[in-house]
């Protein structure tokens, strides 16, 4: 199966190992160095390794046997897609099953979309530059020259030179450092992942870095202005690694580090090997946001050990995991935890199919990418909507105690490979033969699941127990008059968890718009616009910019300013456009604050804003 998002040929051949020699270069902004590529050949009579670049300068090709230059032909753009780089192979490995070397010496651009480069100025200590990347979906080929499409896993080794004092890290083990014997002013970071992934979870950190151990196999890196309270959040990291050994098997990578980004970082989490990245933004100091670090463990088995063949299988991926990171929750805080979140789950999916449109391809949950930007397709349907399925299979089948162990069936039958959704589907109905041959799963509309637009065609009966009580209270504020608001008092929220006060506002958010008058009494009873956490934060300005408060506008373009989030920053970015009385102020602040944001972040909110 070719991968559309791709231009390189790994059907004929394919790389396996990649060496890096990478400095870092904060004047200008770039990487420059090398990737020697171990390349073997699939097929009979191949003469080129084609490789996808994008924005890359391409200094030159090698034989490494020979140290012989290799003629090189970095052709034209596809957008969005970049420049392939065709690389002609050595007259003695056009064979199938011969095998080589090739050494790209490349560099980087400034404007690298899988790199964001921050000034001193954007950090949390304000006295050192900083580095991240973000690979996720097909921005390694504007960091690396590489096959860049999951269907093709690789190990990687990597040497990288940054100035002291600064601090490399990467998705792979640490393998020590040294001062760099070419610049006695610069440090030399060694690296080794010795397991195969996709090149999507190639991940590069330089910057004024501290770490504290929370594990005998964990630590937590970061600024070591958050590093203390990062070390507390995430404490429960350990116990979430072994409840998810306990469903899928062992943890094959060794190290499991967290990194807490700065705060323009897009995502909520990034799984990178060794070093899950994450925002800034879970850090709540109760730890209730630490789900997110669950997902984020969950993908070390769903993702990275099995891994989607394309983008348009991304829910292999994103569905298995959020099932998993639900299940942990509810081995570790009880049943009535884990069907509260898939409550959650789904009415965030019912805002991406309505943000799409319910007709959209892109909200099936196995969507056509051919000519399509991945990053344009990204929502919570491949997440909530293979959860659903998954959900509603677990119960069509019996419970967990008959579902669980498919799970980890599949995991080890497909650990280090990809497969794709039939392949997927075959396994599971093979699993459950027995099952199928009574006709089960007669009752499975599989077009409807997989390749039909809108929410899914069944809604599972969640146990409601803990969002009882969220919406009652929410439908006595949808159903309050004016002369009624007296009722409301700071106990309301009292025995709330910080979850089911988010849940209380995200309930809010499908009745019709509150009145100003309602906000403000809501504000001033329960003081929400003094509540930090991230999650209730963002419900609350999108309710009171809703009700076309203007007491919203200023805190919500703030928010959407210190904070880089994708979930939190492009739907109130909308609502704000969406609202006459800030459109121009909304639009005023894009402006001026769109060269400090991250480019993907940028690019996606410039096209809600309409903006060219």
């Amino acid at each position: 199966m070719a991968d559309p998002c791709s231009l390189s040929n790994p059907q004929a051949c394919r790389t396996t190992n990649m060496a890096l020699h990478l400095v870092v270069d904060f004047d200008k902004k770039v990487l420059r160095g090398s990737a020697t590529l171990d390349v073997e050949v699939l097929e009979e009579g191949v003469e080129h390794v084609v490789l996808d670049t994008r924005e890359l300068t391409i200094h030159g090709v090698e034989d490494v046997s020979t140290a012989q230059p290799l003629q090189f032909q970095l052709k034209d753009q596809v957008a969005p897609f970049g420049s392939p780089l065709q690389i002609s192979l050595p007259v003695n490995c056009h064979a199938k099953g011969s095998k080589c070397q090739v050494k790209v010496s490349y560099e980087t651009a400034p404007s690298s979309s899988a790199l964001q480069w921050l000034s001193p100025q954007q950090t949390a200590g304000q006295q050192h530059p900083y580095l991240f990347s973000q690979c996720q979906a097909i921005h390694a080929r504007s960091m690396l020259p590489c096959q860049d499409t999951p269907s093709t896993k690789i190990t990687y080794q990597a040497e990288v030179s940054v100035p002291k004092p600064l601090v490399a890290l990467m998705s792979a083990q640490r393998g020590g450092e040294e001062t760099d014997p070419t610049d006695q002013t610069r440090t030399l970071y060694k690296f080794d992942q010795k397991v195969q992934m996709p090149t999507y979870l190639i991940a590069i950190v330089a910057g004024a870095l501290e770490s504290r151990d929370i594990d005998h196999r964990t630590k937590v890196w970061s600024e070591k202005e958050l590093v203390d309270k990062s070390a507390y959040e995430f404490a429960e990291t350990e116990t979430m690694l072994k409840t998810a050994e306990d469903l899928l098997g062992p943890y094959v990578w060794g190290q499991y580090d967290l990194l807490v980004l700065p705060p323009s970082f897009p995502y909520g989490g990034m799984e990178n090997p060794c070093l899950t990245f994450v925002t800034p933004t879970l850090l709540a100091g109760d730890r209730s946001l630490a789900n997110v670090v669950a997902h984020e463990i969950s993908h070390s088995w769903t993702g990275n050990l099995v891994t989607n063949r394309t983008w348009e299988h991304f829910w292999l991926n994103e569905g298995h995991t959020v099932f998993v990171e639900r299940k942990i929750a509810g081995r570790m805080h009880g049943e009535k935890t884990r069907q509260f979140a898939a409550l959650g789950g789904w009415k965030d999916l019912y805002h991406s199919v309505q943000t799409f449109g319910e007709t959209n391809p892109l909200t099936n949950l196995v969507p056509r990418l051919e000519g399509v930007d991945p990053d344009d397709a990204f929502s919570s349907v491949p997440y909530e909507k293979g959860f659903t399925l998954l959900y509603y299979l677990e119960e069509l089948v019996g419970g967990p105690e008959k579902f669980e162990p498919f799970l980890r069936k599949y995991i080890d039958t497909f650990k280090y490979k990809c497969l794709d959704t039939e392949e997927w589907k075959a396994f599971l109905l093979d699993y459950f033969k027995k099952e199928v041959s009574e006709g089960l799963f007669d009752q499975v509309d599989w077009n409807a699941w997989l390749h039909t637009p809108g929410m899914p065609p069944v809604k599972p009966s969640y146990d409601t127990t803990l969002a009882d009580v969220c919406s009652s209270l929410c439908q006595r504020w949808s159903q309050a008059t004016p002369d009624q608001l007296d009722q409301f008092t700071p106990q309301d929220l009292q025995d709330m968890s910080p979850g089911q006060k988010t849940e209380f506002l995200a309930q809010l958010l499908l009745e019709p718009p509150l009145s100003i008058q309602h906000i403000e009494k809501m504000d001033q009873v329960y003081g929400m616009s003094a509540n930090n956490n991230s999650e209730i934060k963002f419900r609350w300005l999108r309710l009171g910019i809703r009700a076309e408060w203007e007491g919203a506008v200023d805190p919500a373009l703030k928010f959407v300013t210190v904070q880089g989030r994708m979930k939190f920053v492009r739907p109130l970015y909308r609502d704000l456009y969406g609202f006459d009385k800030a459109r121009d102020k909304t639009l005023q602040t894009f402006q001026q604050n769109r060269p400090f944001m991250h480019s993907t972040t940028a690019s996606l909110v410039a096209k809600d804003l309409n903006i060219q």
